[in-house]
């Protein structure tokens, strides 16, 4: 039998520290070479929607999976299939619209936590939609925050979003005329956009900052424009391979000169203290977040757990014998 576990059944499990303490294993046994990754492909047939799948196995937790997902002018789709590795036994279909916006959010608070500056208490957020709100959620766990400013397109969306999350989360939020103005004095960045075109410049960074660029995963997309790129002094990525494919604000920032990615560190290294984080409270710091299968099954295995021992969820047959 293989439990189905929709969106109802996920918000009523997941949880952000248990998110973020999934991933940090997960990261754990990728340095560790426990786990394995394979990038995400899209296919499309022209006038079509996208279809989306990466996938992961952890020799760990005993779970390989994937993430399967459309994206089309409707909205998207998301469902995570979880197997366990040694049988082959479909053990769960997990709806994972909700799983995605979680673990996006832990991924950048398992790297605010190991490279941004012990003392970064105030955070710009530019983009106001709902991975914004899990991005805050998990920083806030990171570090002790006492400033937020937030930047939207939208005025009156930016008016709600800083209401929400200042009551969501107990820290001031303030709501900044520009993007500009939001990342002036800020300690911790964050872009979570679905824009096309930079929405951070270079020149408004200061030594110290940290920055999550979380909205891009595509080529031709960039949320950063290649002088913030070029002017950190540590970029860390979920997944370097993965980076060089969809990561338009590197690929666009390190053009032709291929060199610039031997600089590119890997997450999972600084998490398991293979690859050095920051050494000074001078540095910038960038984690360029693509989202990564590992993610998303370490979390789906831990949903599928407590699942079971609070018997959520709705058990259907598939490939019984009659």
């Amino acid at each position: 039998m293989t439990l189905l576990l929709t969106e109802t059944d996920v918000r009523a499990i997941i949880t952000m520290p248990l998110a973020m303490a999934a991933l940090e294993e997960s990261f754990q046994r990728l340095a560790d070479g426990a786990a394995i990754v394979h990038s995400r492909q899209r296919l499309h047939l022209p006038g079509s929607s996208f279809l989306h799948y990466m996938a992961a196995g952890d020799a760990v937790s005993g779970y390989i999976g994937m993430k399967i997902y459309t994206t089309s002018r409707e909205g998207a789709r998301f469902l995570v299939p979880l197997i366990r590795a040694q049988s082959g036994e479909w053990l769960a279909l997990i709806e994972a619209n909700y799983v995605g916006q979680v673990r996006t959010g832990a991924a950048s608070g398992v790297a605010t936590r190991i490279m941004a500056r012990e003392d970064a208490r105030t955070v710009a957020i530019i983009g106001t939609g709902l991975q914004a709100r899990t991005q805050l959620e998990a920083i806030s766990l990171a570090r002790m925050l006492e400033r937020i400013r937030v930047f939207g397109r939208d005025p009156e969306r930016r008016e709600r979003f800083a209401k929400e999350m200042a009551e969501r989360l107990g820290v001031p939020v303030s709501v900044a005329p520009s993007a500009e103005e939001a990342v002036k004095g800020a300690d911790i960045v964050v872009t979570s956009t679905n824009s096309a075109q930079p929405v951070l410049d270079g020149r408004w960074l200061r030594p110290g900052m940290h920055i999550n660029a979380i909205g891009s995963n595509y080529a031709h997309k960039a949320e950063l424009d290649a002088e913030a790129v070029l002017r950190a002094d540590i970029i860390a990525a979920d997944s370097v391979e993965q980076a060089k494919i969809e990561a338009g604000d590197l690929i666009q920032a390190f053009g032709k000169d291929v060199s610039r990615w031997q600089n590119v560190r890997e997450l999972s290294g600084i998490v398991a203290g293979k690859s050095a984080g920051r050494s000074s409270s001078s540095q910038i710091t960038l984690f360029k977040s693509c989202g990564v299968a590992t993610e998303d099954i370490a979390v789906a295995g831990r949903i599928y757990e407590i699942a079971k021992e609070r018997g959520i969820g709705r058990e259907i047959p598939m490939w019984e014998r009659e």
